[in-house]
């Protein structure tokens, strides 16, 4: 066997292989006397037709065959012996097989590229200054109003107003492109949510229960459909039901509700504290998205498309259940699955990038993982209910697997760490933050 190795790009090798004559012909007739001893022919005993009948009628089975075996028994055993690593399937180009000739084949696979790491130390990122914002205290608690408000239904010639929850059915299309063709029984829309396509929620008011109306609106720049962007959306639209929201006071009464509070000031003192601590998650959070970034542009390198559309699917998979759990789906914000692939394949990209910088670092800087370290993962998870904490700890002691995730997602979280601390970090305020 004969074996040659081209590289396509940084990520891509092509591997070509060549049987030897003597050993095609040999495995021909070993698949031809295989098949001899099963095949049922008309007129011959199973294992008795003649071997010129058995090659005139299956041919094309002792090709599938033979090639299989000359896949399964060489590539495997070419890319161990080349050290290459396919991270997908490989794709396969098949020569000739004939008898009394050498076959020949070649298989293309992705690899990881090899990385190596300069400039990580002294990264310049800037970080957004923590403030309190009043306003978003106030958001939060208004929130909290709106998720404790009781949905009453309006009398019946009452009509739709900004605010009001509906029940709707609706069919959409677009003129000339059916596959835009979708309809929906008993969904929910509040009116002046705008939550979803621009135009659509205002032209419900004045609506009254059982009305049916048809609604244009033109479809947005970045509709999943690319192809129909700027056309005209037609809804038709059945309103069922219509109810009002009714708020409580923001009173003390309001806040005991929440368990551990008696007055609005203890709760709006702990609605500081929780902002605090969630804004100074997101900052730090930002800072770790801006630095990866940073060790991207010091670190350039090409990614193999099968690990972008890997991370694309789970970035699709993860929105969408998120969404379920809202009681909404991608279709809703204006999106299919193809076309948030096409939107978000760019980040999908950038963490690929800089999942694969992260773990050349984890290994250049000897990252490593102790009892220690898990423990305080395990109780992390666990947050603080000690029933579950030891429920967590025996899952992971007797899940190899389950473990080596988390010990590589707290290696990538220490190689943050390390960026971080050997960083050049300038702060600067959220509006100078969002104008750069």
């Amino acid at each position: 066997m004969q074996v040659t190795v081209e590289t396509i790009n940084p990520v891509a090798r092509k591997i070509s292989i060549e049987i030897p004559a003597e050993q095609v012909d040999a495995e021909i007739e070993k698949v031809y006397t295989g098949i001899q001893k099963k095949a049922k022919l008309q007129g011959f005993r199973p294992g008795k037709a003649p071997m010129q009948l058995i090659r005139r009628t299956y041919s094309d089975a002792m090709r599938d065959e033979v090639m299989r075996r000359f896949y399964e028994q060489t590539l495997f055993k070419a890319l161990d012996e080349h050290k290459i690593d396919p991270v997908d399937t490989p794709t396969i180009e098949w020569g000739a097989l004939e008898q009394g000739s050498p076959f020949k084949y070649s298989a293309q696979v992705e690899i990881v590229p090899e990385i190596t790491l300069k400039d990580y130390t002294g990264l310049a990122v800037t970080k957004e200054k923590y403030r309190l914002n009043p306003e978003s205290i106030e958001g939060e608690i208004k929130r909290m109003q709106e998720n404790m408000a009781q949905l009453i239904p309006v009398d019946e010639d009452s009509a739709v107003e900004n605010g009001h929850v509906l029940t709707v059915d609706y069919t959409f299309s677009v003129e000339g492109h059916p596959e835009e063709d979708t309809h929906a029984e008993d969904a929910p829309v509040e009116v002046g949510a705008n939550r979803l396509m621009p135009g659509l929620e205002e032209q419900l008011i004045g609506m009254k229960c059982g009305d049916t109306k048809e609604i244009r609106v033109t479809l947005p720049e970045g509709y999943r459909n690319p192809d129909v962007a700027g056309k005209e959306g037609v809804f038709q639209i059945t309103l069922k039901e219509i109810k009002r929201k009714e708020l409580p006071e923001l009173d003390d009464e309001f806040a005991q509700q929440f368990g551990e509070y008696e007055t609005m000031e203890e709760l709006r003192e702990k609605m500081i504290e929780y902002h605090q601590k969630q804004e100074s998650e997101r900052i730090e959070n930002d800072l770790h998205d801006r630095i990866i970034k940073a060790l991207i542009e010091k670190n350039p390198l090409d990614v193999p498309r099968a690990l972008v559309k890997g991370q694309l699917e789970y970035m699709l998979e993860n929105l969408k259940t998120r969404l379920k759990s809202q009681r909404m789906t991608i279709e809703m914000m204006g999106l299919d699955d193809d076309g948030f692939r096409e939107r978000f394949r760019a980040s999908a990209e950038e963490k690929v990038k800089g999942g694969l910088l992260l773990t050349a670092l984890v290994e250049k800087e000897n990252i490593t993982v102790s009892d220690e370290d898990l423990a305080q993962r395990y109780e992390k998870i666990a947050d603080g209910n000690n029933d579950m904490l030891g429920q967590i700890k025996e899952y992971y002691s007797s899940n190899r697997k389950a473990q080596s995730a988390l010990a590589a997602e707290i290696k990538e979280a220490k190689a943050i760490r390390f960026l971080v601390d050997n960083a050049v970090i300038t702060e600067v305020e959220p509006a100078e933050l969002k104008a750069a």
